[in-house]
């Protein structure tokens, strides 16, 4: 069973707050069962975006897989908004968390898979 998207959120922005990286909740969805997306601004016009990774991509449906939006380098900040906005169209329960960090750290760890 997956936890719960607002547990989830509540967790990953401890782990950004003990690592002493701002991380903040621009976008509040469906606490059960809504899709997160994460900004990663690096502070220097660019921005990182992970999202859910498709249903059957990994074995384990328990937990949380996410893949880079963006192939290859950062975006720019209209770009990660225009994507936003169109995946907000679709699914208007989903959560975006953006975090600041200049070294782009995403503190997904093994659950960043590749496409």
């Amino acid at each position: 069973m997956r936890l719960r998207s607002g547990i989830w959120v509540s967790a990953f922005l401890r782990r950004c707050a003990a690592e002493n990286v701002p991380a903040i909740v621009a976008r509040r969805g469906h606490d059960e069962a809504g899709a997160i997306f994460i900004t990663v601004d690096r502070l220097d016009g660019t921005v990182d975006l992970y999202g859910p990774a498709p249903a059957g991509l990994s074995a384990v449906d328990s937990e949380r897989r996410w893949l880079r939006c963006f192939e290859g380098d950062s975006a720019d900040e209209d770009s990660v908004t225009q994507y936003l906005n169109r995946q907000t169209e679709f699914d208007p329960d989903l959560w975006v968390i953006t975090v600041e960090d200049k070294l782009g750290r995403h503190f997904l760890g093994d659950a960043l898979v590749a496409a």
